[in-house]
């Protein structure tokens, strides 16, 4: 069936792009980190009832050595904040690189910007929320991760824009795969409003490299079956992470 609906096509400018992007944003509101279009509320929400349900499963923290993320939504939201951790390194690492000013576009330089501070409040959120949530944060909590990109060269575009394009196709395949893992209704709300912001990320990068295209929902990234986005298992994804992540790590309750 496809096909079926044709959509008028409207060449993307770069202010309809940074609007695009400005919807799905993040803002500082007080001293806390919330997410747009989350509030204080999803943040104590998210809190009380870690507290309250979080007596079956596996706890994240330390087996033989290493650390595990552990099972149900703790081992969930600790696997998301893994992956935010990722990505928000990789675009600080972006926008501090010696040629960002001069080898990318002010078009790209505003795109990068705005994920960068996006994948960093991604990252202090998860962080402060589950450092509240933890019975034992100390133990519990996902320690720093270090992470090593290889021979990628963040002074080329051409590099950095696949590898953006790499790690947003794959944060949403995470969060579309992580979803049926979540039993708590009030998370789930939370990991849907974060995947539509990684979804958006994934769009911007595709057409910053091939612009007035359908790339930004090619059909390497939607089912053409289902017409919905692909998702991945956590297992399938670390794989892919692992490729970056030097820390050591296990996932032994995530499937």
């Amino acid at each position: 069936m496809k096909n079926v609906l044709k959509i008028q096509e409207v060449e993307p400018s770069f202010t309809n792009r940074r609007k695009f992007l400005k919807i799905s944003g993040l803002s500082l509101m007080g001293t806390g980190l919330v997410l747009a279009g989350c509030n204080n509320e999803d943040f104590m929400n998210f809190k009380n009832h870690v507290k309250s349900n979080y007596g079956n499963g596996h706890f994240p923290g330390v087996r033989n050595g290493v650390f595990d993320f552990g099972g149900n939504d703790f081992g969930v939201l600790t696997y998301a904040y893994a992956l935010e951790q990722l990505e928000a390194d990789f675009y600080t690492k972006v926008v501090n690189a010696n040629g960002f000013t001069t080898n990318f576009t002010s078009e790209d330089q505003q795109v990068l910007t705005d994920l960068y501070h996006h994948e960093v409040i991604h990252r202090e959120f998860f962080k402060a929320a589950l450092t509240g949530a933890l019975p034992n944060p100390k133990k519990q909590l996902l320690p720093a991760l270090a992470f090593d990109y290889g021979n990628l060269n963040f002074s080329s575009r051409t590099q950095v824009l696949a590898t953006a394009k790499a790690l947003e196709d794959t944060g949403v395949a995470a969060y579309n795969g992580a979803g049926r893992l979540i039993s708590n209704p009030d998370y789930l709300l939370l990991a849907g409003k974060i995947v539509s912001v990684e979804a958006r990320h994934a769009s911007a990068i595709r057409s910053l490299i091939n612009p007035n295209s359908n790339d930004f929902a090619g059909d390497d990234v939607v089912n053409t079956t289902t017409g919905l986005d692909v998702k991945k298992n956590p297992s399938e994804v670390l794989a892919i992470a692992d490729g970056f992540i030097t820390t050591q790590f296990t996932a032994l309750y995530l499937p």
